[in-house]
């Protein structure tokens, strides 16, 4: 071979070389504008009922809607990329979040105030549309480690974006809050336009709209009791009764589906152990990762009149928590090696009992900063592994023109579980308290109930990892590959 062709090929290479690390880069920021997407409103919480003139309970809608939207749009959307084009609907995703951002940072009320979060909650399908998108794109060397930090984005970008939104909401307007994430929004659009192209991959078929009706109906009856039933009274005729429809519905649906030439979600394919079992290990460890982004923040903040509060402010609190981003970053990137050399099911086992050792560790480390900051940092590691291990175990086994819809589902899992996380630990910390002052804040022995909690679940994800079949495997970017071409 002569030296000028020699010559050709390195620069082929260094140009997909750039190429593939500009589809790195633009997915990753845009997984991370997806967190700080959802995180921008937390330190407006307590405010939110007078900047938007209504009351506690209506104001919450303000997080649930989000909830609800991104919840019923994440498999619709991932069907319809691996129909139409991946990053079609990805445009689409970011699309809508800068819209929904203009929108609330225009609004003085509630009503477009919660129409705007609404379209903010159709960003969360970027994350199951990036790993897809990457894996048609990449080659094999980089993909694990890519899919690894997609995946792990909205743990990085839920760490960075806490003490930003606290300190914006403190010093300037809270407006500036969406306006931020408008703008961040159209610079990511752009990249996305000029950087990732689109992929060549389609599954073809109609767009099951039946199937689209019925999962919405099942997850809005069921996300709105686990949402809602704290307002309404977890006895109460319409909190009971969504919870009665919820299995109903789903089992007309699944029947529908079964049945169905072109279905939303291929249940055969979603039945199969490696991406049964790993859907529901993303349940418990979505409850497990969001128990303690819901506790460990409280401790910090909580008055040191209460003899166990350290009595931080929200800048102060989310600073703290921040080295668990950085940890994210690092520990994705190593279960990604983990995953090449053992398999993912080993990346994520090791997850579940990292996050379980954090959780073992709260049990008796709360009394200074420095040690709310390094249970935050195991527990994150934790996640790292567990995140980055799951979509290589669901795309390794699922046919490459239904990554999108598969991603899509597992994404929605976790949602299911975060969802969970924050009623479990919203009760038992409403109802386990102590007096301080005129009013009454969670005790000591109600943070230490959601420790346990929150480690029980990584103690059943393990479980359930297990239970993945064992397979012999060659590193994940190479089967995603093998995949590609049958």
């Amino acid at each position: 071979m002569s030296a000028t062709s020699l010559t050709g090929q390195e620069e082929g290479a260094e140009i997909g070389s750039r190429r593939a690390r500009g589809v790195i880069a633009v997915l990753s920021c845009a997984g991370i504008l997806v967190a700080l997407m959802q995180t921008l409103v937390l330190p407006l919480l307590a405010e939110l009922p007078v900047l938007l003139r209504t009351t506690a309970s209506d104001a919450s809608w303000v997080i649930t809607v989000t909830l609800l939207a991104g919840a019923v749009a994440t498999p619709v959307i991932s069907r319809l990329a691996d129909m139409y084009g991946k990053r079609r609907m990805l445009l689409l995703c970011l699309a809508l979040l800068v819209v929904g951002s203009v929108v609330c940072a225009l609004s003085g009320s509630l009503v477009p105030m919660v129409a705007g979060r609404a379209l903010q909650g159709f960003g969360i399908g970027v994350i199951p549309l990036g790993i897809s998108i990457m894996r048609d794109e990449l080659p094999p060397a980089r993909l694990g480690s890519a899919m690894a930090l997609m995946s792990s984005s909205m743990g990085i970008g839920g760490a960075l974006g806490l003490p930003a939104a606290a300190a914006v909401a403190q010093y300037v307007h809270w407006h500036v809050l969406f306006w931020a994430s408008a703008g961040l929004g159209v610079v990511v659009l752009v990249l996305v336009v000029a950087l990732v192209p689109e992929s060549p991959l389609r599954s073809g078929g109609r767009f099951d709209v039946v199937g689209a009706l019925g999962l919405s109906a099942g997850l809005i009856c069921l996300l709105l009791a686990v949402s809602k039933g704290g307002d309404w009274g977890w006895s109460s005729p319409v909190t009971l009764g969504l919870f009665g429809a919820t299995p109903l519905v789903l089992l007309v649906w699944g029947r529908y589906e079964l049945r169905a030439r072109d279905a939303l979600v291929d249940l055969r394919t979603s039945a199969r152990p490696q991406v049964l079992m790993t859907n529901l290990a993303s349940v418990v460890i979505g409850f497990a990762m969001y128990a303690q982004a819901l506790v460990l923040p409280q401790l910090l903040q909580l008055p040191e009149a209460t003899g166990y509060g350290l009595g931080r402010s929200m800048v102060a609190a989310g600073l703290c928590l921040l080295p668990g981003g950085m940890v994210i970053v690092v520990f994705s990137s190593l279960s990604a090696r983990i995953s090449a050399a053992r398999g993912p099911r080993t990346s994520l086992v090791i997850g579940c009992l990292v996050i379980l050792s954090g959780y073992a560790m709260a049990l008796g480390m709360t009394r200074q900063v420095w040690q709310i900051g390094l249970i935050s940092a195991v527990i994150s590691a934790g996640i790292a592994f567990a995140y980055a291990a799951m979509p290589a175990l669901i795309m390794s086994a699922v046919p490459a023109s239904e990554t999108a819809a598969a991603n899509g589902l597992n994404s929605l899992m976790r949602s299911i579980g975060t969802s969970s996380a924050s009623a479990v630990v919203g009760v038992v910390l409403s109802h386990m308290v102590v007096p301080l002052g005129p009013a009454s804040v969670p005790s000591m022995t109600g943070f230490r109930t959601s420790f346990v909690i929150g480690g029980s679940a990584a103690l059943v994800a393990a479980l359930l990892a297990l239970a993945i079949p064992a397979r012999r495997r060659a590193p994940v970017g190479v089967l995603a590959g093998e995949n590609a071409a049958g």
